[in-house]
């Protein structure tokens, strides 16, 4: 598989696994802190999420410069190593407010329409 290709596969599967973490976000706060289920879901999202962005920024630095990259990928790397101290409001806020950003500079990376 040629580099533009894969760049391209990592970006569809960003996106799948972002549309994911909306559809679980939709449910709203109080279900997220009544289901045990759903903090885990956003912990293993959380890690496809920077796992994703570290392929992205390894395979293209200049295209995928932008801070979020790198943070998604520290907040990966946080999440699989330091996960006995996993704040459920800090992973609330990621899932809710910085994956929506992300979700939007996949589109803008991509060149897709502008989504209102």
């Amino acid at each position: 598989m040629r580099p533009a290709e894969r760049v391209e596969r990592w970006l569809s599967d960003l996106t799948a696994t972002l549309d994911v973490a909306a559809l679980l976000v939709a449910r709203g706060r109080d279900e997220f802190d009544r289901d045990p289920a759903l903090p885990l879901a956003f912990e293993a999202l959380s890690n496809r999420v920077g796992d994703l962005s570290k392929r992205l920024t390894a395979a293209d630095p200049a295209r995928f410069d932008d801070p979020l990259w790198s943070q998604a990928a520290r907040n990966r790397d946080f999440l699989v190593h330091h996960y006995d101290r996993v704040d459920s409001h800090a992973l609330w806020v990621t899932a809710s407010r910085s994956f929506p950003e992300l979700h939007q500079l996949v589109r803008d990376v991509r060149g897709d329409p502008v989504v209102e």
